[in-house]
């Protein structure tokens, strides 16, 4: 049996039932009835379809998992796309353990997208299983990548409860200077959410009309102690808004009338990918606006306003206890995995405990985050709309030190952007 193959199908699966699952927890929540039946017995009997839909999409990716890890020879965790879909599966699994303590059906219409865009993000990234480099041949890549993406995984609950508790208590009414703050905070993050979206299906849609732009960079490198000139390919998978700083256009499909870059990167830009990078950005944030703007268009009103119908039957006092045990199942499990085993790991791949790489400086800051956030919940009593705040902003971060991190600021753990 091809164990990759077979991998790759059950992912495929699992990714197809969490969509069904959001769509039925939809329905549990929707307050419609068949056969004049009760509305409350009708949730109820929804959101257990629901949940069953969802075990059985993380039996599917578990399957995924393991078999992926028999067929490569190595746990599923060295590059991007592995980690990101192990960190979709540790998502479903603390969804799933909240959701059997505190059987809330609405928490799955937030908490199931997250999955789906972490998944179909990782499905940007080359798929092949890789050989590890010297650095990942370690026992410690298991515990260490495991147990700080079951961390991350908890803080992805506490967020899609923060948000939803958010727009459950927001008065999208109020004229108010405070009110107003509130609601453009709420509107700024599920702008946020789009641009997530956009760029995923911006590099699916360019990728399957098999665009492509190539831009040549020499350089002038020393080799044998001579001086030689070296030419690198840059590719866009994305039209190039902007060029890489000193390249020559090889090539590049046309585009809306669009045959060369608007403009050059900045020349402090100057790494082989940083013109690259800068494009994707601009990609995201000009077609996130985009989305934003036409569904806000056609709702005719803050999309945050238009969901939050939908939340009126939840009590804000469960939202925000379920935000602040996820964060608090999380943060020590985040300690372990992302602090104590990954110095240890550290100490066996390169023979120091800390060395400031900018991915050890991003935990570090994830961790510093989440300290306050329990010591200003425990010690200064902040519940409610402050520690929503700060759900939904630490999670912000924690994905900001995921993708930001890993794809745009170079260091140690660069091989995982690959």
């Amino acid at each position: 049996m091809n164990w990759l193959n077979f991998s790759g199908n059950a992912l495929l699966v699992s990714f197809v039932i969490y969509c069904v699952a959001f769509l039925v927890f939809v329905l549990s929540i929707a307050g419609k009835t068949w056969s004049n039946r009760d509305p409350e017995v009708h949730g109820r009997k929804w959101g257990r379809a629901a949940y069953g839909l969802s075990v059985l999409g993380l039996v599917s990716q578990l399957l995924y998992f393991f078999t992926r890890w028999y067929g490569g020879g190595h746990i599923p965790t060295s590059n991007m796309f592995e980690f990101m879909t192990m960190l979709g599966m540790m998502i479903m699994i603390a969804f799933i353990i909240v959701y059997a303590i505190y059987r809330t059906p609405v928490l799955g219409v937030f908490a199931l997208p997250v999955v789906v865009l972490i998944i179909a993000y990782a499905a940007v990234f080359p798929n092949e299983v890789q050989p590890l480099i010297p650095a990942l041949q370690s026992y410690w890549l298991k515990i260490h990548v495991t147990t700080a993406a079951a961390g991350e995984a908890f803080f992805a609950v506490g967020f899609a409860a923060g948000l939803m508790y958010l727009i459950r208590t927001v008065n999208f009414q109020g004229k108010t200077a405070s009110d107003r703050k509130e609601q453009r905070g709420v509107e700024f993050t599920l702008l946020i959410i789009f641009m997530l979206i956009a760029f995923i299906a911006s590099v699916f849609t360019f990728n399957a009309a098999g665009y492509e732009a190539k831009f040549i960079k020499e350089q002038i490198v020393a080799k044998d102690g001579t001086q030689q000139k070296v030419s690198q390919t840059v590719t866009y998978v994305l039209p190039p808004i902007v060029a890489p700083y000193q390249t020559t256009l090889e090539s590049m499909d046309t585009f809306l009338g669009m045959d060369k870059p608007l403009f050059t990167a900045p020349s402090w830009m100057s790494g082989e990918n940083a013109g690259r990078k800068f494009n994707t950005v601009i990609w995201t944030v000009l077609l996130g606006v985009l989305l934003y703007a036409l569904l806000r268009l056609i709702l005719r009103k803050p999309i945050g306003q238009a969901i939050s119908p939908i939340m009126k039957g939840m009590d804000p006092e469960d939202l925000d206890e379920i935000g602040y045990r996820s964060i608090a199942i999380g943060y020590p499990i985040f300690t372990l995995g992302a602090l104590i085993f990954a110095m240890i790991w550290a100490h066996k791949a390169w023979g120091r405990f800390w060395g400031w790489d900018p991915k050890e400086v991003w935990a570090l800051i994830v961790w510093l985050f989440y300290a306050v956030f329990l010591h200003l919940r425990l010690s200064r009593g902040w519940q409610g709309k402050r520690s929503a705040w700060l759900a939904v902003i630490g999670f912000i971060v924690v994905m900001f030190t995921l993708v930001g991190v890993n794809l745009v600021i170079a260091g140690l753990h660069s091989y995982s952007g690959v």
